[in-house]
């Protein structure tokens, strides 16, 4: 008899004892966290928040420590680090993560997105799930995705149509495929560090560049390049990248907390963003910046070769097929 009471004692306390064994299973770990953005980035922003939430959530025995202003190099050379063990997160947009895995490549297309809404659709749907996948086999796992808006010409003169590109030179993120737009509209791609864009354009090195508009304006690269062209041929967004060795090592528990995190990331970063451009447009304008709205059909059609191109790839063909399905959801 006197048993029902230790029993009953026992079975209010188990689920006590599992609430606090959940906690004591998460083990201490900080991770190492590289990018090439400033402090005042939207991405960055979005990261730090992430970092917070995790180091709350486990109760302080998760942290994050983040690097920013490339102080351990681009993109490329942060992502061979995570693949070498010397690194554990860093961020690549899809143009970074195309060499390590072609089916990045497909945001590289020019107008492959209807509008905003496929693009999100695509980005965090099934089909944009599958695809963070693609880098499993190379040593890295992607966590979450963020928006970058779209990708359009600046240049020290107006650009209006492509025939006002010809013989141009234009600093791009260097791929096969951003490479052959660039050809296409009769200008020629110029590898160019990021870093060094403003300087190349203030030289005479370069006559112009393509990105978003906060980065055209965060960059300063509006005192060297008055005229914003706004083809906006391409959506390319963001990853956060994860090395496979440190996140096939942690617990369940960990794992939890990270995914969460970075998802709530992906919500404060789209909002952030949207702030962002408003600002940056108007902060533009006011120093001498002139947006011009163009018809984008003649864009469209001197990009169709590219394409022919990408269905002659299989693989690459099969996301595009994808993609395009999203279109009309």
């Amino acid at each position: 008899m006197k048993l029902k009471p230790l029993l009953a004692s026992l079975c209010l306390s188990v689920p006590l004892m599992m609430t606090s064994m959940s906690t004591v299973a998460v083990e201490k770990i900080t991770l190492k966290l590289a990018h090439n953005l400033d402090q005042e980035h939207v991405v960055h922003k979005a990261m730090d928040q992430m970092a917070k939430e995790i180091q709350e959530e486990s109760g302080g025995k998760m942290r994050v420590r983040i690097y920013p202003n490339g102080q351990m190099g681009g993109p490329r050379e942060t992502i061979e680090m995570m693949q070498n063990g010397a690194l554990d997160m860093t961020k690549g947009s899809a143009s970074e993560m195309e060499p390590f895995a072609s089916a990045f490549s497909v945001f590289s297309l020019p107008y492959l997105f209807k509008d905003d809404a496929h693009f999100k659709r695509v980005l965090y749907g099934p089909v944009g799930q599958e695809l963070m996948k693609q880098t499993d086999s190379k040593g890295f796992v992607a966590i979450a995705a963020y928006v970058a808006g779209t990708r359009s010409f600046y240049a020290k003169k107006p650009i209006n149509s492509p025939a006002d590109m010809k013989g141009m030179k234009i600093r791009v993120v260097s791929t096969p495929t951003t490479n052959k737009i660039i050809e296409l509209l009769g200008a020629s791609p110029a590898p160019i560090p990021f870093g060094e864009v403003y300087t190349a354009l203030q030289q005479g090195v370069i006559d112009g560049a393509e990105n978003n508009e906060p980065s055209y304006f965060q960059t300063r690269h509006v005192e060297v390049a008055k005229f914003y062209t706004e083809d906006q041929h391409t959506s390319v967004p963001d990853y956060l990248v994860i090395a496979s060795k440190v996140w096939n090592g942690m617990s369940d528990e960990q794992r939890a907390i990270i995914t969460k995190a970075a998802r709530n990331s992906e919500v404060y970063q789209q909002k952030l963003w949207d702030e962002e451009v408003t600002n940056s447009r108007n902060k533009a304008q006011e120093m001498g910046a002139t947006f011009i709205t163009v018809d984008k059909t003649p864009f469209r059609e001197a990009l169709k070769p590219l394409y022919d191109d990408f269905r002659k790839d299989a693989s690459v063909a099969e996301w595009m097929t994808k993609i395009e399905g999203e279109a009309n959801k």
